[in-house]
């Protein structure tokens, strides 16, 4: 392989974004906002030159690929090592419930200063899967392809935490050009947010 340009997004709205709740590895759906932020990325995308469409097997993440792929004209992908980090024990809890039970491990979290939530994932462990897999899909690509990830909040801000960035709160349909190379590390690039009209870096500039 070459080097291949991965846009990386985070899913619409679903209906536990909508609430606040925790989602980690559970499955709720797309919200009608999530379906309407979808159609309008979707829209952005016309005319998009992509070589493949890869999403997390979770409902959300899939069905913001499904709506995209109707306009990329591709077929959908699954990788399930880009689904979102494991919660633990806050899944499906609001950051209000979870604030109130855990005041301590949730600031700790927050601050960097923790891991994993009680009994979830490591950062690192999500770091390390979704690189895996990114590298993996890599290897499958030809030189110069650019392929189009639907995944999840946490592992993108976790992914660029790894690449020594400073990680920040992702939106739905925003996130980031990565370029992966055989002989090197992957890269970041610059950050995308299919949601704002304004935005208009829909080619790899790293």
């Amino acid at each position: 392989m070459g080097v291949a340009h991965f846009l990386l997004l985070r899913h619409g709205e679903s209906v536990w974004n909508a609430e606040n709740r925790w989602q980690g590895q559970s499955d709720p759906p797309l919200s009608h906002l999530g379906e309407e932020q979808a159609r309008e990325a979707a829209k952005r995308l016309a005319g998009s030159d992509f070589a493949r469409l890869v999403s997390s097997p979770l409902q959300r993440a899939r069905r913001t690929a499904e709506i995209l792929a109707e306009v990329v004209g591709l077929d959908v992908d699954f990788e399930p090592e880009l689904q979102e980090i494991d919660t633990g024990i806050w899944t499906g809890l609001t950051r209000d419930e979870i604030r109130a039970g855990w005041p301590r491990e949730l600031a700790d979290w927050s601050e960097g200063r923790s891991e994993s939530p009680p009994g979830g994932e490591s950062r690192f462990a999500l770091a390390a899967r979704a690189q895996a897999a990114l590298g993996r899909l890599a290897t499958a690509a030809q030189a110069g392809e650019r392929l189009l990830v639907v995944t999840h909040g946490a592992l993108l801000r976790h992914l660029d935490r790894s690449l020594g960035l400073e990680p920040e709160s992702v939106p739905n349909l925003g996130g980031r050009w990565y370029r992966l190379d055989a002989e090197g590390p992957i890269e970041a690039g610059e950050r995308v947010t299919l949601a704002d009209p304004e935005d208009t870096t829909l080619s790899p500039n790293p």
